[in-house]
């Protein structure tokens, strides 16, 4: 049996680094959100332990790629002899702020517990995964969620749902080397989610990210100046950018506009994961 499941991307709706931990994580506040903009897995059931993973996404070696870290770690925990052969279809840019990476290790847990008849609750599945990745466990629950801690003490919140223009200036962003840029500011005052809502949030990577990639400043630069209904943002550790529209029809006749090296995306906002609207 093979079947197919969606692992959608998010956007961070603002990113502010609070603080640093011991162990050298960083303490966040966020918002993520989904939008239906999504990679595609399909999974057949092995029955040996095997974990083979099939994609044209060849920037990361397969024992590396999330996905089979996620099989893994879902192995590991519950003890299971049963492998899976993963066909991984990438559509969300990588190095582009939006979680491809997470979003596919997620979808990899749910699903291969459900193939495998393992039971775990989604709770277990969001503990197995922030080992994975911090940003893993949202993925996992599917709902857009005020996020704390360093990403994984979730909120389930319901911004509006527009469209986004989401713009690519090709460029990947590392989040290694923009956490730990000198210049990043660490000590964030925390906000409420009524702080939020009111506009008083920014995502403090964006000028550590414009530094070193400006293209990025390029894309956030176009757009403002276009576009002034609502304040261009750039996702989570970059690179992409994005800002919200009415319509659809709206957001689309500014991507059509986008220079030379540039590309776009006209997506929907999910508060609702589509990893949980589709399989089979």
């Amino acid at each position: 049996m093979t079947t197919k499941w969606l692992a959608p991307a998010k956007i961070n709706l603002f990113l502010h680094v609070t603080g640093r931990r011991s162990d050298g994580y960083h303490t966040l506040q966020t918002v993520y959100q989904f939008v239906d903009m999504c990679d595609v897995l399909q999974f057949s059931v092995r029955e040996d332990n095997e974990v083979h993973l099939k994609s044209k996404f060849d920037e990361v070696p397969p024992e590396n790629n999330l996905v089979v870290r996620a099989a893994r770690a879902l192995q590991a925990h519950s003890g299971t002899r049963a492998g899976t052969d993963i066909t991984l279809d990438k559509v969300i840019p990588t190095g582009g702020g939006l979680g491809g990476g997470s979003s596919d290790a997620a979808t990899t847990l749910v699903a291969l517990n459900e193939f495998w008849r393992l039971g775990l609750s989604i709770k277990e599945l969001a503990e197995i995964g922030v080992s994975v990745s911090a940003d893993v466990p949202v993925f996992v629950y599917g709902q857009s969620s005020w996020a704390e801690g360093i990403g994984d003490k979730l909120t389930p919140v319901a911004p509006a749902e527009p469209w986004y223009l989401i713009v690519n200036p090709n460029c990947q962003a590392s989040t290694e080397e923009l956490f730990n840029a000198p210049e990043l500011v660490r000590n964030t005052s925390p906000i409420t989610i009524r702080d939020f809502m009111d506009g008083r949030s920014g995502n403090v990577f964006e000028r550590v990210a414009v530094a070193r990639h400006p293209n990025i400043g390029v894309a956030l630069e176009w757009l403002r100046t276009n576009y002034r209904g609502y304040r261009a943002k750039m996702s989570g550790t970059g690179s992409c950018v994005f800002c919200a529209f009415e319509t659809e029809e709206k957001a689309q006749a500014l991507c059509d506009q986008l220079p030379d090296g540039l590309s776009g995306f006209v997506v929907k906002g999910r508060n609702a994961s589509p990893l949980y609207d589709f399989s089979g």
